[in-house]
C-alpha cells in the first residue's frame, strides 16, 4: 500500500520530472524575437508530455522521437513549419485558423486530428507533403480541415487522402491487394488540359477511342509503383452532368504518360447522383499516369440506335463448342466496346475492341479477384458499334458445365 508520505513524494518527483522535460525541450530551442521556434539540437517529446506551439518552427535539428503530443494553435495568423529536416510527431493537433504552412515535410506516426484550418503544401512541389505513416491516421477532416497539397501514405493497403481545394474536400482513397510502400496525392481544382500548375498543355482531343468527355473541373495527381484501385468523388462543382446522360456512363480516366492520350480506367462501382458521388476506377498502376479524373464513354452529340440482339449460351469448358461469346457483325465495328453485367447490375467484364474472346472469366475487381470463372446464371450485355453508331443489348447463359 502507497503511504501518503509516498504518494506526496511521487507526485513532487513528477512534477521535478516534467519541469525538467519542459526545461531540457526548451534549451535546444532559440525564439527568434519571438516570431519563431528555432531547433538547432536534438529534441524529444516523451510520452507523457504535451507541447503547444503558437509561433513558426524552423527545425534545423533532430526532432523525430516523439511520443507526446503535439499541437499547434493560433486564432489570429497562419504558422509555418520549414527548416532543412522534417519533424515527425505521434500525436498531432492543429487548430490555426488561417492554416500550418509546410515548407519543409512533416511526418505523423499515430493521430492527426484536425481542430481549425487547413494543412497546405507547395502545390508545385511533391516532395512536400504529409507522411502518414504505417499505423497514422486523422480525424475531423472537413471542407476547412483538410490538406491542400500533397499527402503520402506509407506501408498501407488502403487509404484516405484528405485533399481538397478552397472550401472543397475532395477525397481519394487507393486500394490495393498488397501493402503500398509509398503513395502520394493532391487535388486540383483546374482544368486538366490546361495546367496552370505545371503550365503544360495535354490537349483534350487526344483520346483513346472509347473516351468521349474529360473533365475540365479538377484532376488528381497519384504517384505509387503498386497496382490500386482509386475512388474519385464529384460535388456540384465538378459539373459531372457535362461528362454523361447518366451515371453508367462515368468513367476514371488518366493522362497516360507513355502515349500522352487520356485513357479509360474504368467504372467499377458509380454510387450516388449528379450533385455528389463517388466512382472506383479498375486496377492500374499510378506512376504510368500523370492525372487522373472523372470522365465520360459516351459523346452526348453522338446519336445511338439501340437494338436488341439475340440471346447466347455459354459453355465455356474447352471443349471447342460455345467456349466463346461470338457477336454477329462485330469485326464490321473493331471500334466497340462490350460490357456485361451480372444480374444485380454489377459489371463483371469490359473490353474495348472486343473481338470475341469472352470465355467467361471476369476481369473486374468487383469480384475481390479479376480473371475467375463466373458462376452459372443468367447475364445481359451491352455492345457499343462505335463505326456504326449502334448500340446492342442482349442476354446469355453461362454455364460452367458442359451439356450432355
Amino acid at each position: 500500500m502507497i503511504t501518503k508520505q509516498q504518494s506526496k513524494s511521487n507526485s513532487i518527483m513528477n512534477t521535478i520530472k516534467y519541469i525538467v522535460n519542459i526545461l531540457l525541450f526548451a534549451s535546444a530551442f532559440y525564439a527568434n524575437c519571438q516570431e519563431a521556434v528555432h531547433n538547432y539540437g536534438s529534441i524529444q517529446i516523451h510520452e507523457t508530455a504535451m507541447v503547444g506551439f503558437h509561433m513558426d518552427i524552423i527545425n534545423d535539428g533532430t526532432f523525430d522521437e516523439n511520443k507526446g503530443l503535439v499541437g499547434f494553435y493560433n486564432e489570429d495568423n497562419a504558422l509555418t513549419i520549414s527548416g532543412a529536416f522534417a519533424p515527425i510527431f505521434d500525436d498531432l493537433e492543429v487548430a490555426i485558423t488561417d492554416g500550418l504552412y509546410l515548407e519543409t515535410s512533416m511526418g505523423v506516426n499515430n493521430n492527426l486530428n484536425f481542430v481549425d484550418g487547413n494543412i497546405f503544401t507547395p502545390k508545385n512541389r511533391s516532395d512536400i507533403v504529409v507522411r502518414f505513416f504505417d499505423q497514422a491516421f486523422y480525424v475531423g477532416d472537413g471542407i476547412k480541415t483538410k490538406i491542400e497539397g500533397y499527402a503520402t501514405a506509407i506501408n498501407k493497403d488502403t487509404f484516405t487522402f484528405p485533399v481538397g481545394d478552397d472550401d472543397r474536400i475532395r477525397p481519394m482513397t487507393v486500394i490495393s491487394d498488397t501493402i503500398i510502400p509509398l503513395s502520394k496525392c493532391a487535388y486540383f481544382f483546374e482544368d486538366p488540359n490546361g495546367l496552370e500548375t505545371t503550365q503544360r498543355n495535354n490537349e483534350s482531343k487526344k483520346l483513346d477511342f472509347n473516351v468521349k468527355k474529360v473533365s475540365s473541373k479538377e484532376y488528381w495527381r497519384l504517384e505509387g509503383d503498386n497496382p490500386v484501385q482509386a475512388t474519385l468523388s464529384w460535388d456540384t462543382k465538378s459539373n459531372i452532368g457535362s461528362l454523361g446522360e447518366y451515371l453508367s456512363d462515368l468513367i476514371v480516366v488518366g493522362w497516360r504518360k507513355k502515349d500522352q492520350k487520356w485513357q479509360n480506367l474504368g467504372n467499377a462501382i458509380v454510387e450516388g447522383e449528379i450533385g455528389m458521388g463517388s466512382i472506383t476506377s479498375n486496377t492500374f498502376l499510378p506512376n504510368d499516369y500523370e492525372l487522373i479524373t472523372i470522365g465520360g464513354i459516351l459523346d452526348l452529340n453522338e446519336v445511338l440506335t439501340t437494338i436488341d440482339l439475340g440471346n447466347y449460351f455459354l459453355t465455356p469448358n474447352g471443349d471447342g463448342k460455345n467456349d466463346f461469346l461470338v457477336l454477329d457483325g462485330i469485326t464490321e465495328s473493331p471500334n466497340n466496346l462490350l460490357q456485361i453485367f451480372n444480374r444485380f447490375g454489377v459489371l463483371v467484364y469490359s473490353k474495348a475492341n472486343y473481338n470475341n474472346e469472352f470465355n467467361g472469366l471476369s476481369n473486374q475487381k468487383t469480384l475481390i479477384n479479376g480473371d475467375r470463372g463466373l458462376s452459372s446464371g443468367v447475364y445481359f450485355y451491352i455492345l457499343t458499334l462505335h463505326d456504326l453508331k449502334i448500340k446492342h443489348q442482349g442476354y446469355m447463359y453461362i454455364s460452367q458445365k458442359a451439356t450432355p
